[in-house]
């Protein structure tokens, strides 16, 4: 019985939690420039946790987080290495795992007001070809806008692999949004006429994920796309307009792996077919979405 594909976690808390080297604005960067083990260590825990698709550890090479000189003289090979690793730890994995290339947001995340097209996209120009070679898939992680999701469709349009299109939405209010103000049904529609493989909500409360997957199901199964609708939330606490990423590490809540399952539960229920975890998801969440979705298929 088929249930759904299951994605590994947050890479960056991770890297943290496992002690690599790990300081703002540096992010998840700061392990591949001073302890790519560490990168690979905790590729290795989300797929023997059973993750089926690991998300290449390049979503701070970019100049948000390296700085404008360390990007122009590192950010494409840093990007590169990432891949590499990810790529390399796949194929030792003892079941089937896909390499996601990640297309993270060029700007900053959650912060679609700061967004500007051109330089956005010769940044995630030089990213889509630091990992072409490496990735089977895409992931545009954290898209704010659409404003920002037709940049990347635009560079994205390029490759022949399936490209998934995953949205931050405002972290309060009874109708999910994204971080713009603007409607989860109009990027929908948008990922279906540019022929997406996914649409998927990352790096938002849990709590806000059911309305955005009923208002995507809405558009993509009425028009019988037969795009995927997933979710990986994250644990930090709600995200305000305005958010400064490098000022300070972002305050944490405290989800068990239970409590993460009974979320998931509840988007399964409504249609998600990829589930996983953002920032502060672990393996050991992820190994309790595994456990969960083989009682799932034995039922």
């Amino acid at each position: 019985m088929s249930t759904f594909t299951l994605l590994d976690g947050g890479m960056g808390r991770e890297l943290k939690r496992i002690g690599a080297p790990f300081s703002q604005p540096l992010w998840s960067a700061q392990a591949l420039i001073e302890s790519p083990d560490h990168v690979r260590l905790a590729h290795q825990s989300f797929i023997d946790a059973g993750a089926e698709i690991i998300t290449v550890n390049s979503y701070a090479c970019v100049p948000f987080h390296l700085s404008e000189a360390l990007y122009r003289s590192d950010g494409a090979r840093l990007a590169r290495l990432a891949a590499k690793i990810a790529a390399e730890v796949a194929q030792q994995a003892s079941h089937a795992v896909q390499v996601a290339g990640s297309i993270p947001p060029a700007m900053g995340s959650y912060r679609p007001d700061l967004f500007q097209a051109q330089p956005a996209q010769a940044i995630t120009q030089t990213l889509y070809a630091a990992q072409d070679p490496y990735v089977d898939i895409w992931i545009a992680e954290t898209i704010a806008s659409l404003e920002e999701l037709s940049m990347i469709q635009q560079v994205l349009g390029q490759s022949s692999k399936p490209c998934y299109y995953s949205f931050t939405l405002q972290d309060d209010g009874d109708v999910a949004l994204l971080r713009s103000g603007e409607s989860v049904s109009d990027a929908a529609q948008q990922v279906a006429a540019a022929g997406g493989a996914g649409m998927l909500f990352n790096c938002s409360v849990p709590e806000v994920m059911a309305d955005a997957i009923s208002q995507a199901k809405n558009v993509l199964n009425g028009d019988q796309t037969g795009i995927e609708i997933g979710v990986y939330a994250n644990s930090f606490a709600p995200i305000k307009a305005q958010h400064a990423a490098n000022q300070t590490v972002q305050a944490m809540r405290e989800f068990s792996t239970q409590d993460y399952v009974e979320f998931a539960k509840q988007w399964y229920e409504l249609g998600a077919t990829v589930i996983g975890g953002c920032c502060g998801i672990t393996p050991t969440h992820i190994r309790a979405l595994q456990d969960w979705r083989q009682a799932l298929e034995k039922s």
